[in-house]
This record gives structure tokens, C-alpha cells and sequence, in this order.
């Protein structure tokens, strides 16, 4: 089955917001037009908890970006993002959820990131998307959203991992750092993953 994955779309990530990707926000009206090319459609929702272990703020003397070692992984320290029921958390308001049918919140526990739409940053803990996929009998996964180098890649590769067929829409999404994803984009493919424009999705 034909399956798209809409990655974060939420408030923070878009200009404006606490974790803004640049053009964030022009990815909205290109997901919502072709949309309706797939027979099912899921997405990923950042959903901290106040004072998530991820957050600079939590962290005295840390700065936003710097890198920390947090229960034996390496963490960016983050701007307060995505906050539960919080304007920031929720999806831009143009975005056509309508065909949506189910979403996968991450990032719940406050002691450890999760950029994957499949797992936590050390893998200790499934979103549960993993066997909804399976049970729904979805075989082809395409993704977009933001940002590209991080929670798209991420889910992207977890996917690719649990033997699902893997495309990253690349004009429907965008990175925080392009120089990142570039690379990246390299390594996606070289697991067997595939980079398409939605031109070539589009009937």
C-alpha cells in the first residue's frame, strides 16, 4: 500500500516559530495537493513535555545548538519546542488534515529525544507506528515534512530498517541545515532509500 507520512508539521517549525525552518511553511499547500494520490495517509507530531531533557533551557549554562551527552547519547540542545497543548505543538493551520488517519506523537518521555516518526533516539521505545504500518499492510512509505536533515531523515531510515520501501518527497520538505542534508540524502540512498520530487507521484 501507497503511504505517506507527513512528518511535524507544527507551528514551531515553521517561520515564526520557536524552531523555525527556513520556508518551512512552503511545503503546506504542496503536501495538500497531492495528498489524495495515497491510499493512506499518517503523521508525526513532536510532543514534549515542559522542561524536556532536550531543551537548553533546561540545562543551565547550556546554549541553544550545543551539543551535550545526555544518557549516553549526544543531544543538540534545543529551543523550547512543540510543547504538549501548546499553539507551538499543533499543525499549521492550512495544512488539509482531513485525510489523516492516525497520529503518532513523539518525544513523550522527558528524558530522552526522538526525531524517528518510529522510535526514540535510543530505540528503548515505540511510537507504535512500526506495527500500524504492518497491520494496515502499507509497504511503500513516503515522507515529508520538517525538518529534512532530522525527524524526515531519521523516520526515513528507521523505515528502511524495518524493510519498508522508502522515498522522501524533496520538494515537500526542508532542512534547517541544507549542507547536512545533502549528505545525508547520500546515505538514504545508499541504504536503498530514494529522493523524488511529487511531480513524479502526481497523476
Amino acid at each position: 500500500m501507497k503511504t505517506l507520512i507527513i512528518v511535524d508539521p507544527q507551528n514551531d517549525f515553521m517561520p515564526g516559530g520557536s524552531l523555525a525552518v527556513p520556508q518551512g511553511d512552503e511545503i503546506v499547500p504542496i503536501i495538500n495537493k497531492f495528498q489524495k494520490e495515497f491510499e493512506l495517509v499518517v503523521a508525526t507530531q513532536d510532543w514534549h513535555p515542559k522542561a524536556h531533557a532536550s531543551f537548553a533551557s533546561t540545562h543551565q549554562g547550556k546554549n541553544e545548538f550545543e551539543t551535550i551527552t545526555l544518557n549516553g547519547l549526544d543531544q543538540i540542545m534545543w529551543p523550547d519546542h512543540c510543547v504538549q497543548n501548546t499553539a507551538g505543538a499543533a499543525f499549521h493551520k492550512d495544512l488539509d488534515t482531513a485525510k489523516i488517519e492516525a497520529i503518532f506523537r513523539k518525544g513523550t518521555n522527558k528524558e530522552i529525544d526522538s526525531y524517528s516518526g518510529f522510535y526514540d533516539n535510543g530505540h528503548k521505545k515505540s511510537t507504535g507506528l512500526k506495527g500500524y504500518l504492518k497491520e494496515k499492510k502499507a509497504t511503500h512509505l513516503y515522507f515529508c515534512g520538517l525538518a529534512a536533515e532530522i525527524c524526515v531523515y531519521f523516520s526515513a531510515k528507521d523505515a528502511l530498517k524495518e524493510g519498508f520501501n522508502v522515498s522522501i518527497i524533496e520538494d515537500a520538505t526542508r532542512a534547517l541545515n541544507e549542507k547536512e542534508f545533502k549528505k545525508l540524502k547520500t546515505e538514504l540512498k545508499e541504504m536503498g532509500g530514494e529522493i523524488i520530487s511529487s511531480k513524479t507521484i502526481e497523476n
